[in-house]
């Protein structure tokens, strides 16, 4: 049996427990901050108006995390939906209105301009920006996001093609702080090809630029220390390039990149005496040739 005393205790049994609905708000968020944002989603802001107005406390929500939310769960082509986005859309802002402009972490996939711009001109303490599989992200938040946010220490716009090589102009100008660039392509046709779940008129749409990208980031991004850009079109050209001002670089990934030679990559990359690892392209796979009919080719009756 359970009774309330005026000391605050619940008796249980032979122990007395403490009344968790008198607890001070210091200790709630004190005990709210040990966990993941999920978890205070689902728990605590369900339990009393008290938890929820904790739960809501700016302390709280300087990140906003769904990277591990995505991993949990199969890649759906749901994912690339208007309505999917509109929800992370909506998420995203209802944090950033709760950090109350204290935001320094946003880590999602498939939401648009709209909650980027809206978190851009709130959040100028934003030092890490993880914006995956965005197809409706475009140069036109990401300006404002190099105009607002320069304190930005880590960007990872992987598989985001609405991004053009102008928005990592301004974010190489304007973003001097920025150690880790991550801008990962998803790969094209081979025989390791991985399941990839995303509209194929997309897929076709991935930059080309791979060269254009690596003369930006060379003249503008010398700082950088962690560099990913797996599957870029980019040759031994852009490659030294990259490697004669990035003097910092730690870590490359070069995954996929079929223009570049194991020989280009050792000459090119010799000069980074900070290099801890690399990882190259896989030089041995056999030639793939996909053969798909044309509408109309009598060959293909």
């Amino acid at each position: 049996m359970e009774v309330n005393d005026r000391k605050g205790k619940v008796e249980m049994g032979s122990g007395l427990f403490p009344d968790w609905s008198e607890m001070t708000r210091e200790c709630l968020l004190d005990i709210f901050s040990r966990l993941s944002q999920e978890q205070r989603w689902i728990g605590p802001m369900l339990v009393s108006k008290s938890w929820m107005s904790a739960c809501y406390d700016p302390s709280l929500n300087t990140t906003f995390d769904l990277e591990d939310r995505f991993l949990s769960y199969p890649e759906s082509i749901n994912w690339w939906t208007p309505e999917f986005e509109d929800k992370v859309d909506s998420f995203l802002q209802t944090v950033v209105d709760r950090s109350e402009g204290g935001l320094t972490e946003i880590r999602v996939r498939h939401c648009t301009d709209r909650s980027l711009s809206y978190a851009a001109e709130r959040c100028p303490k934003l030092e890490v920006l993880w914006i995956k599989s965005c197809p409706n992200v475009t140069d036109a938040s990401m300006m404002n996001i190099a105009s607002n946010c320069r304190n930005l220490k880590e960007l990872d716009i992987s598989y985001s093609y609405g991004i053009s090589h102008e928005s990592l102009t301004m974010l190489g100008r304007n973003c001097q702080n920025l150690k880790t660039l991550k801008r990962n392509q998803y790969p094209r046709l081979n025989p390791h090809m991985p399941t990839v779940i995303a509209p194929l008129d997309y897929l076709a749409r991935f930059p080309r630029y791979g060269n254009a990208e690596a003369e930006i980031i060379a003249r503008h991004m010398p700082q950088l220390k962690h560099l990913e850009i797996r599957y870029s079109t980019l040759t031994a050209q852009g490659l030294a390039s990259v490697c004669e001002s990035c003097q910092d670089l730690e870590y490359m990934d070069l995954y996929g990149c079929i223009s570049l030679g194991s020989e280009q990559i050792t000459a090119c990359t010799s000069s980074l005496i900070r290099l801890r690892e690399i990882n190259k392209p896989h030089f041995n796979f056999p030639m793939a040739i996909l053969r798909m009919s044309i509408p109309g080719n009598p060959r293909d009756q």
